[in-house]
């Protein structure tokens, strides 16, 4: 059987530089086999570009604007673009700062679901918090604690997921762009929305534990299951 067509990709700008030789190595060495890789930079000048483009990965320059969330935006929608013109049957969303196991797409592709997410943690104040929230009462969302997410390896439902290590069926790009909006929330968050009012639903494989290479936080990853 024909294994799926992944194109693996995010937004990015130097701002990322701090992560970007672990991350070149990590996307390079995914046991996969049928996937490509497109980096979408939106920095100002081509420095950036020519630094991803000098350790071998593939990267195109996206438009710049003043705001971040306008930059990252265009260039996710650019990366969309890209892969339902290249016949791409799934897009693995992997942000420059997410180190996922080399397995991941085997691990993601494995529950046949159009929107799955691995796992990686947000650090809050003193604690890390999942990229992972479920929606409760009054419609309200409360993230997945994080001693369940970090001790279970089960597959759940959730209503939220981050960007940053999440595995998107052609079903989804062809009907949901990504966007903002002027109320609280980025595009990871008004993706989600858009993608239940469309009628899919967002699992969560907790087995897939990811690093995220926040700079200047220093956690000790080596308290997780990575």
């Amino acid at each position: 059987m024909k294994q799926p067509k992944i194109l693996i990709g995010c937004p990015t700008s130097f701002h990322k530089e701090y992560c970007l030789q672990e991350y070149a190595e990590a996307v390079k060495n995914l046991t996969y086999k049928n996937y490509n890789i497109l980096l979408v930079d939106n920095s100002e000048d081509d420095s950036y570009l020519k630094k991803l483009k000098s350790l071998g990965l593939s990267a195109i320059k996206g438009s710049w604007f003043e705001g971040a969330k306008e930059r990252i935006v265009s260039s996710r929608n650019l990366l969309r673009e890209k892969a339902l013109e290249g016949n791409y049957d799934y897009l693995l969303s992997l942000e420059q700062d997410v180190i996922p196991p080399k397995d991941v797409i085997e691990k993601l592709l494995s529950h046949e679901e159009d929107i799955v997410s691995a796992l990686y943690f947000l650090p809050n104040n003193s604690s890390l918090t999942p990229m992972l929230a479920i929606k409760e009462k009054k419609q309200q969302y409360g993230y997945i604690p994080f001693n369940y997410a970090d001790k279970h390896n089960n597959t759940i439902k959730v209503n939220y997921a981050g960007l940053g290590c999440i595995l998107i069926s052609r079903k989804v790009l062809e009907k949901i762009k990504f966007r903002t909006d002027e109320k609280p929330g980025f595009d990871d968050w008004w993706f989600c929305k858009d993608a239940e009012r469309e009628g899919f639903k967002i699992y969560a494989d907790l087995s897939i534990k990811c690093k995220h290479l926040l700079k200047n936080r220093p956690w000790d990853w080596g308290q997780l299951k990575l």
